[in-house]
Parts: C-alpha cells; structure tokens; sequence
C-alpha cells in the first residue's frame, strides 16, 4: 500500500500523469482490484490513446473478468494505435494475445 499511497502523491502533482496512473493500475491489480485498475487504464487510454502500453493490461483484465467481447474491441484499438505509433513489439504483444483469445 505504501507504493500506492506515493504514487497517488505524484497525481497530486500532475493528475494526468499517464505513467502514473498505469502504475497505480498494475499495483491495483496486483491487489486483485481490478474495478480500480480498469478505470485507470480507461481514464489512460480515453485521454491519450496513444499511451499503447495500457491497451494490453486493460485487455487482459477483461478477459480475466469474462468481458471476451470488450477485451477483442481494446485489443484492436490497441494494435491500431500501436502501429501507428510504429511499436513493433508493442503490436506482436497485443497480436498474440488477440489471436489466443480468438483462438486463431
């Protein structure tokens, strides 16, 4: 929790701190609080949709959670804003697991 509370002192500073907030995701969702990790990552990727790093966690939640449909459409966005962005590996991250929840 310690971490947490000192991340939560940095969007004190820049509450739109991208990097963050997906901090505090991860360490959310390590806790097993995945409602609190899903905002962050909502919030991340509504207000900047080119932070490609969050399209993956956010995805996996939802497959965790059994939200297959939700997880297929943040996948896509995801691979989407990482080829634009050119990250190579980024899209082979997000491609592979898309084609494992398709099963393809």
């Amino acid at each position: 929790m310690e971490r947490i509370e000192k991340l939560k002192e940095f969007l004190v500073t820049d509450p739109h701190d991208a990097f963050v907030k997906h901090a505090l995701a991860l360490e959310y969702s390590k806790l097993g609080d995945d409602t609190i990790a899903r905002r962050y990552w909502e919030e991340i990727l509504e207000r900047d949709p080119s932070y490609v790093g969050s399209y993956y966690h956010l995805a996996r939640l939802l497959e965790r959670t059994g939200e297959q449909v939700l997880a297929i459409q943040w996948y896509e966005k995801g691979m989407i804003a990482a080829k634009t962005a050119g990250d190579r590996k980024t899209y082979n991250e997000l491609q592979a697991a898309y084609e494992e929840l398709l099963d393809l």
